[in-house]
């Protein structure tokens, strides 16, 4: 609920700042609150660096292209699209049949979304799969990161270069519109609900809970950016649409049930 609420307010301020904008005030405000949390060292060797740097880059492209999409298709079908690549990697190198038909449904998810767009425009179709690699190549670059760093200090940090690398893209194209008080506060607002409180309670969740049973309850996420779309934002669906979803959240949920 968090991420998808903080993805509604942040679809608000498009009119004001652009995609580029709102991205930069996300990520530098994950990372100011990140980094007076962790308080994480620099001294690191030239490895752990490598995986911060690839970790930040990777967090910057898929919280860009997200936007980019975002600003174009209603957040339900945005977040579905962009679910297909941590499913990828759920599937990625399994030989079950069951696994095939998990794909099968996804891929039929997709055709649904593709068949009843109506006016969906297909620009933001294809940021939101660009935003789903990147959310695939994320969890590989996370599990790095989780291996050569301790406590979220590498999240920190790799917040920190998501945002050296987007923000000035955002001022190069917002300005001084950036700086207005309310704009500031809901920058603030967006990356609290988006980055600071979701990666933190995951963090909590994966202590308690084993990771299989995560993913399930992480494959509810396109059903609650549909409905949070709905509700907050105005968006509806078609019963297409609702059915695509459905079967994404579906097709995730089995793959996670069946992961080690």
């Amino acid at each position: 609920m968090s991420v998808q609420l903080g993805s509604a307010l942040a679809k608000h301020l498009f009119s004001e700042v652009g995609s580029f904008g709102t991205v930069a005030l996300r990520l530098f405000f994950a990372a100011a609150v990140l980094l007076l949390t962790w308080r994480p060292s620099l001294r690191m060797n030239r490895r752990t660096w490598t995986v911060i740097l690839a970790y930040g880059v990777t967090l910057g492209l898929m919280n860009l292209c997200f936007y980019l999409s975002l600003s174009r298709i209603p957040l339900g079908i945005a977040v579905t699209v962009e679910f297909l690549g941590p499913l990828g990697v759920a599937l990625l190198g399994s030989r079950r049949w069951l696994d095939a038909f998990w794909a099968l449904l996804a891929a039929g998810g997709v055709i649904l979304l593709m068949e009843g767009r109506g006016d969906l425009n297909l620009t933001g179709l294809l940021f939101a799969l660009a935003a789903g690699a990147c959310w695939g190549l994320y969890i590989l670059v996370g599990a790095a990161l989780g291996r050569h760093t301790t406590e979220g200090n590498g999240l920190a940090l790799g917040m920190a270069v998501a945002a050296l690398m987007t923000v000035p893209v955002g001022l190069s194209d917002s300005g001084t519109a950036l700086f207005h008080p309310w704009i500031l506060l809901a920058g603030l607002g967006v990356a609290l609900l988006s980055s600071v409180i979701p990666y933190s309670l995951d963090l909590e969740a994966l202590r308690r809970i084993p990771p299989r049973v995560f993913g399930i309850l992480m494959s509810l996420e396109p059903a609650m950016a549909a409905l949070i779309g709905l509700v907050v934002l105005g968006e509806s669906l078609r019963w297409s649409q609702w059915v695509a979803v459905i079967c994404v959240v579906a097709a995730s949920a089995g793959a996670s049930r069946a992961s080690p």
